[in-house]
């Protein structure tokens, strides 16, 4: 947590950037602390309850003093029900209690901020995993008074990698940048069409569809629209249909009972249950297996969903938004995409324009991803010629925002003044690299089609979509490449057994 300097009757204080009950953060226009605090309080206090986060402040006997109002509707108890002596039961996982009481029993020491991650309960009595970064607030002579407790949820992580969290700092470093939300910075016709159109939807429960290639960031924008909408309080989970053998699709998104399938040694939530009451956002949706289309279906229509190996129906209420970089209509042609679910997902499309088509956001953008990139560097850099906004306005950025971002990382990196330079020998380059590498392997299918296909699903075991596919292997549309395999008749499932045996 940031700190602030405040000095009032000639005494430096140092707080925190954000603190409670009596420890609060120094107001503009102010000559005092305590003057501060006496006119905003209730102001403050008001924007403290509105922060979608779980926040607490305690004393180093650990008694709690404050809770926000999302951690009390979490809990399901009021302040006077914390403020007991046995509030340890009543907050933590009977396995988690014990080692809170360590860390009081030490005083909270040392002073430096430190994070623990602990089960707390929720006000239906379910335990969900949460990330709790301790803060000190330090009195006059710079010894701690109380702690400052953030709470980020992290169930979903601690249930994808086998219960290994990342730590808090890396958890808001990628809360951080998807906060920046840099596919919405500019001032073009066809952004604003963008953004319109998420300021009407994201306030109603309707199902999203985003379309757009990839790197125009349709991810940022299923964000904004959680964010805006009023499951924002709630999770928020990314699911790439692409990134995941076919037949473990389904145990990922609607969860599994134990025994279902070999390796299933207990029973598994899925996606869905994970993001109930927030918004699931399903990515490249064109590649979602048939099975899974037809689970993903009855969601839509009957807010339900069936574990693999189970027997029973579990109502959810989960916003779904789906996103595709490819053309729907082609995948439907080809059997690919089940034309009932794409009318079910097609409530509310959304199209991002590549950055090519909004060309006058690029110096927008550029300028953006300096400042972010040079403040990281430690460099002072604040310049960006004309010469250099010509030639970034006059490529045509195949990658979109995420390759004109890693761009000005690189000339960032390599700059030694105050004025960015980009070398025009870069794009000529990537050119080169990206038709070398789209019309080789085309080439190559009008030969022996069939033994540069199986090399390709031999080489991405099994895999057609995706980054590491074979369609991008091969520099083929990935519904093209399915039709070429379904009229070889390539089994591609020998392939994914191959790799298996």
């Amino acid at each position: 947590m940031e700190h602030v300097n405040v000095v009032t009757n000639g005494i430096n204080h140092k707080v925190g950037a954000m603190a409670v009950n009596g420890v609060m953060s120094a107001i503009p226009g102010t000559k005092t602390l305590e003057e501060g605090i006496r006119q905003d309080k209730r102001g403050v206090r008001r924007i403290i309850d509105a922060v979608p986060q779980l926040i607490y402040v305690h004393g180093l006997d650990g008694k709690i003093i404050f809770v926000n109002k999302f951690a009390t509707d979490y809990c399901g108890l009021t302040l006077e029900n914390i403020q007991t002596d046995d509030f340890l039961p009543r907050l933590f996982h009977p396995d988690d209690a014990e080692r809170v009481r360590e860390v009081f029993g030490n005083a909270l020491e040392p002073v430096a901020p430190f994070e623990l991650e602990l089960r707390l309960r929720r006000h239906d009595g379910q335990y969900r995993w949460f990330s709790l970064l301790y803060d000190p607030l330090l009195d006059v002579q710079e010894r701690v008074s109380q702690w400052y407790v953030r709470g980020t949820p992290i169930e979903e992580r601690k249930q994808g990698n086998g219960g290994v969290g990342k730590t808090e700092l890396a958890f808001h470093k990628e809360i951080d940048h998807f906060s920046m939300f840099d596919a919405i910075i500019g001032s073009s016709v066809a952004l604003r069409k963008v953004l319109a159109q998420v300021s009407r939807v994201a306030p109603t429960h309707s199902t999203v569809l985003i379309l757009g290639e990839t790197g125009t960031g349709k991810e940022l924008i299923a964000r904004a629209i959680h964010q805006l909408s009023n499951r924002s309080s709630q999770v928020f989970i990314r699911f790439n249909c692409a990134a995941i053998l076919h037949t473990l699709v389904s145990a990922e998104l609607f969860g599994h009972e134990k025994g279902a399938f070999t390796g299933a040694f207990q029973r598994r939530p899925g996606r869905f249950e994970l993001a109930n009451g927030g918004t699931i956002f399903l990515d490249e949706i064109g590649d979602l297996p048939a099975e899974s289309q037809i689970a993903l279906l009855r969601v839509l229509q009957e807010r339900e969903i069936e574990r693999v190996g189970g027997n029973r129906l579990i109502a959810v209420d989960v916003r779904v938004i789906a996103a595709a970089n490819r053309d729907l209509e082609e995948a439907m042609a080809i059997g690919m995409l089940r034309r009932d679910l794409f009318y079910r997902l097609n409530v509310f499309p959304i199209y991002v324009p590549p950055l090519r088509e909004r060309v006058e956001d690029i110096p927008i953008l550029a300028e953006h991803f300096m400042e972010r990139y040079a403040e990281a560097c430690g460099k002072k850099i604040r310049h960006i010629p004309r010469t250099v906004g010509e030639l970034l306005q006059a490529y045509h950025w195949p990658g979109n925002i995420r390759e004109l971002q890693n761009v000005i990382e690189r000339a960032v990196v390599l700059c030694d003044s105050d004025t960015l330079f980009i070398d025009e020998s870069w794009f000529m380059r990537q050119e080169c690299q990206q038709s070398g590498s789209m019309t080789s392997p085309v080439t190559k299918l009008t030969g022996d089609e069939g033994e540069t296909i199986e090399a390709a699903l031999a080489s991405s075991r099994g895999q057609v979509g995706g980054s590491s596919g074979a369609a991008a292997k091969l520099g083929l549309p990935r519904q093209t490449l399915e039709s070429k395999i379904k009229a070889l008749g390539i089994d591609k499932n020998r392939f994914k057994i191959r790799h298996a045996g």
